[in-house]
Parts: C-alpha cells; sequence; structure tokens
C-alpha cells in the first residue's frame, strides 16, 4: 500500500461473538462480513466490506485471549513506511510495544504498539499496490472519521507528531479542552485536509481510546436500528461543525464506536 506515513489502512474489530456482531453491523452500517474465516487453524479472521471496498477486519477474540485481557473493542492500523523504524521511534518516544514486528504472508508487517497514555493501535506497511480506502471523509460504510480521547493531551500530540508528522489543523474549544483537528504532514488546506481530532477526556474516570466513526445514509434510522439489534446508544444524534450529525454507541459485546450521516 502506498498510502501516506501516518495515515489510517485499516480496522479491526475484536469480538467473542462473530456471527452475532456480523448480523448487528451488516443491519446498523449495511456492510457485508464474511461468514467464514479467511484464515486456517485455530484464529478466526473475517473481512468486512462496504460498498466499494474492503474496510476492516474481524476477529475473534478466543477464549485464551480474553483469558489475557484481550477485550471487544475497535483498533486502528496506521501506516507506515517502515515498521521496525516507526516501532524503535514509537518506543523511544515513551509508547510501548506489545507486538514486535511481524510479517503477515502476502499481506504485509506490522505491530502492535500503544501511546505514552496506554491507547492501544497497530503499525503497519500493507505489501498490496493499490492504496487502501478504509478512511474515506465522505464513502458510504467507510471510516469517516478518527477521534482519540486522552489523559494528556498536550503529551500525546507531541508523541503522535513526532511518531507520524502529524499536524493540528485548528480546533474549537470544549468546556474540558480544546478539540484540535488533525491531518498528516504536509497535507494542504488545514480543515479540508483534517481526518480526525484529538481532545481531553472529559472525566478522568472515561477511557482513553481511539473511536472510529462510520459513515452511513440516516443518522435517526441507525439510532433505532442500534438499539433494534441488541447494541445501546451511548448518545443521542447531534449536529457537529459542518452540518453532519453524530453519535456514539456500543455493540452488543461492549465495543464502542461512532456513526455520522449528513444532516
Amino acid at each position: 500500500m502506498a498510502n501516506p506515513h501516518g495515515s489510517w489502512l485499516w480496522y479491526e474489530l475484536m469480538t467473542p461473538g462473530p456471527q452475532a456482531s456480523r448480523a448487528f453491523y451488516e443491519g446498523v452500517v449495511g456492510w457485508t462480513i464474511d461468514a467464514d474465516s479467511m484464515m486456517p487453524g485455530d484464529t478466526e479472521y473475517r473481512i468486512v466490506h462496504a460498498a466499494d471496498g474492503d474496510i476492516a477486519g474481524m476477529l475473534t477474540l478466543s477464549d485464551a485471549m480474553q483469558q489475557g485481557g484481550a477485550t471487544p473493542g475497535w483498533l486502528g492500523y496506521v501506516g507506515v513506511d517502515d515498521v521496525d523504524a516507526s516501532a524503535t521511534t514509537i518506543a523511544a518516544a515513551g509508547g510501548a510495544i506489545h507486538v514486535p514486528p511481524t510479517d503477515i504472508p502476502g499481506t504485509g508487517r506490522f505491530a502492535m504498539v500503544s501511546d505514552p497514555q496506554g491507547v492501544v493501535f497497530y503499525v503497519m506497511r500493507g505489501s498490496s499496490p493499490e492504496d487502501s480506502n478504509a478512511y474515506a471523509r465522505t464513502g458510504m460504510g467507510h471510516v469517516s472519521w478518527n477521534e482519540l480521547q486522552t489523559s494528556d493531551a498536550a503529551a500525546g500530540y507531541a508523541f503522535y507528531q513526532q511518531a507520524f508528522g502529524w499536524e493540528k489543523a485548528g480546533g474549537m474549544p470544549m468546556p474540558w479542552g480544546e478539540y484540535s483537528f488533525l491531518r498528516g504532514k504536509d497535507a494542504g488546506d488545514a480543515m479540508d485536509a483534517a481526518w480526525g481530532a484529538m481532545m481531553p477526556r472529559e472525566k478522568a474516570d472515561q477511557p482513553t481510546g481511539w473511536t472510529f466513526y462510520f459513515r452511513v445514509p440516516d443518522i435517526g434510522a441507525a439510532h433505532a436500528k442500534v438499539r433494534e439489534l441488541g447494541g445501546t446508544p451511548l448518545s443521542d444524534p447531534m449536529e457537529v461543525p459542518g452540518g453532519e450529525r453524530v453519535f456514539h454507541a456500543a455493540d452488543p459485546h461492549g465495543a464502542v464506536f461512532g456513526l455520522v450521516a449528513p444532516q
């Protein structure tokens, strides 16, 4: 994958119930998710398809994984030019390496890491000659926004700037701190190039982490569908700057995500 260093390449749902998750997200977001695992053996991994491309994977959490501390949730993959060099930079900047640089035959090379505040994500260099479009700002069914809540916004920004060259693209005040828009290095006009944001968490007992917003055609219908299919809306739909409407939800296994739609 030739996406620029520091761009979002892929997303991954970790779930203990793949068929229940498959039914939920197909009904809420409109995806098509493989019924069968693409991998042989005990590791189950299914591909999530939007109408115009593959956008994510679904990893089944085995009993052993859960006993080891793995919990349901969404993780993102940041594309890098060199996985080994990025892992070294991340460690030097105060992050941690949870899975060292590892090859996935036919797919690429990856590492599982975390930032200094403990937020887990992946870095990856894909072997496909085609660019990833898993993140597409206005693509229906794609990830439309990437949002970090962190326990230390200043330290978090310094880390990601060092690791990936991310830049601030303006911001807006919130009662608990600035909502800072993010873009890749030298990405052009600040606001048009923003692909996400970071902010301090609202309360000290709130979890930190990345939340990924999936684009749907109708926010009200999606809100009702989340509840109908066993998920939990965590907020009512609300309008955000630019006229779009969003809300947060948890799937039936507790994995948190966002949904976004045009006004």
